[in-house]
């Protein structure tokens, strides 16, 4: 499996701490050695960097964390290629124009039968489930909304539906963003932390390496981290439900969808069959 890595924030931050440890993932201390990509928005621009080499060793990479980067929104992706070749096309993560902004697309997992998803705005480039996918969901945003609605309920409910579509064909984690919110769906594994004053030191799982961000940061600022698994090995980071939705902007969580909640003990083997789920939470007021 790929692994996904994640930022909003309410003020331009580099993420060079969290991918320092990220990229040993990808050929170091984890096996995703068949490509990588991280994606920055900055200033109503998009900028996006891809490789189909092995990040722990990739000199893109380390100019990437000597020239740091400040974004309010970042998606990254390392590869274990288990569906199209390993090459540039094929390297996460995927951008498609809607409504005039840059939606960017990062996928782990492996989806069945994907070739039978209608693809009728968006064509893929590569031959990935996860770009054929990518063409599939935006199509089905853009069939829906054809201009942003102007409460963001809609969409997040229609996103959550169509991420529930594809997770029952298989392994779905998905990043996407739009430059404005950041959304993260978890089929089997995702976790977030969120960093706020007073800030802390943290330290990486994968790499030695701490950082105090007290000595980086104000009092107002706020940081969310989305990825496959913990970054770090001294923050307290939730793990994402599978089927649950979540929405960031500016660092702030405005959104949760979905979610299925583990069968407490002592219930009944007639209950094991049906999902409880975790009630929604949404932030009613917020414009897209």
């Amino acid at each position: 499996m790929c692994e996904l890595l994640g930022m909003s924030a309410n003020v331009p931050t580099d993420i060079c701490f969290s991918f320092a440890g990220f990229l040993q993932r990808g050929g170091g201390t984890g096996p995703h050695r068949d490509g990588w990509g991280i994606a920055f928005y900055e200033e109503g621009g998009y900028r996006e960097f891809r490789d189909p080499h092995p990040s722990v060793d990739s000199p893109i990479a380390r100019m990437i964390l000597e020239y740091p980067i400040k974004s309010q929104m970042v998606i990254s992706h390392i590869r274990q290629a288990n569906v199209g070749q390993i090459t540039l096309a094929n390297t996460h993560p995927f951008t498609r124009e809607l409504w005039g902004r840059q939606w960017c697309y990062a996928h782990n997992g492996q989806l069945a039968e994907w070739q039978a998803l209608p693809l009728p705005y968006y064509r893929p480039v590569g031959s990935t489930d996860s770009e054929h996918a990518a063409c599939f969901l935006l199509g089905e945003i853009r069939r829906a909304f054809t201009e942003p609605p102007e409460q963001c309920v809609e969409l997040w409910r229609h996103l959550h539906v169509q991420c529930e579509r594809l997770r029952g064909m298989g392994v779905f984690n998905l990043l996407l963003s739009d430059g404005i919110h950041l959304y993260a769906y978890c089929s089997t594994k995702l976790a977030h932390i969120t960093r706020r004053a007073p800030f802390g030191k943290a330290s990486l799982t994968d790499f030695e390496m701490s950082v105090d961000f007290q000595q980086h940061t104000t009092c107002n600022d706020v940081v969310s981290v989305i990825a496959t698994d913990p970054l770090t090995d001294n923050e307290q980071w939730v793990r994402l439900l599978p089927g649950q939705l979540v929405v960031f902007r500016e660092g702030e969580l405005v959104a949760s969808l979905g979610g299925e909640l583990p069968i407490e003990e002592g219930e009944g083997a007639d209950r094991q069959a049906t999902a409880r789920l975790k009630p929604d939470w949404l932030a009613t007021d917020v414009s897209c």
